[in-house]
């Protein structure tokens, strides 16, 4: 019921929006009553909050190649990708569309988010590939940022060249200095 619920949400949020998303066009759409839903997600909010998190960890896994770069490309490729099609697009732009039932629970959303990337950098400082004092939410939000315009302001392609340009740089600023 879970898994059928969650896709459904999903599936709703791309293609309708917040708007679109009630708890009974959800359990309509899964196949299941509204008090079910309701009995495991108490509220609409959780349901969303629920839906968004499990679609965007499991569609960006973390990787872990043993080289910061490596384990970048691979992360900014696979969420470049995810950009790049509809519903990406929509989860995107409804994770910045204003919605006062969401509103104090997007702040926790979007730092566990850069918290569970942010792996990659620590690892890559531990491993002596980043300077000590590299820091792992800035370097992410330095290349998220430049995906995330394009596809809500600009439209310009996402492609595997440009990230490995903004993964390039952001590293450039990240690696230890000489005599540091």
């Amino acid at each position: 019921m879970r898994q059928a619920v969650l896709a459904a949400t999903v599936e709703l949020l791309s293609s309708q929006g917040l708007a679109g998303a009630t708890v009974a066009a959800v359990a309509r759409a899964a196949g299941v009553h509204e008090t079910s839903v309701y009995r495991r997600w108490k509220t609409r909010e959780n349901l969303i909050l629920d839906a968004l998190t499990t679609e965007l960890d499991s569609a960006l896994p973390i990787p872990d190649t043993g080289r910061v770069r490596e384990d970048l490309l691979r992360f900014f490729t696979t969420l470049a990708r995810l950009l790049g099609t509809a519903q990406g697009r929509a989860l995107l732009r409804l994770s910045v569309e204003r919605d006062d039932t969401l509103d104090d629970r997007r702040g926790p959303y979007w730092s566990d988010r850069l918290e569970r990337a942010g792996v990659m950098v620590r690892r890559g400082v531990e491993r002596g590939e980043l300077a000590g004092d590299a820091d792992p939410g800035l370097l992410i939000e330095a290349v998220s940022g430049p995906l995330f315009v394009r596809v809500l302001l600009s439209a310009a392609p996402l492609d595997e060249a440009l990230v490995a340009g903004l993964v390039d740089l952001a590293l450039d600023g990240a690696r230890p200095r000489p005599g540091s």
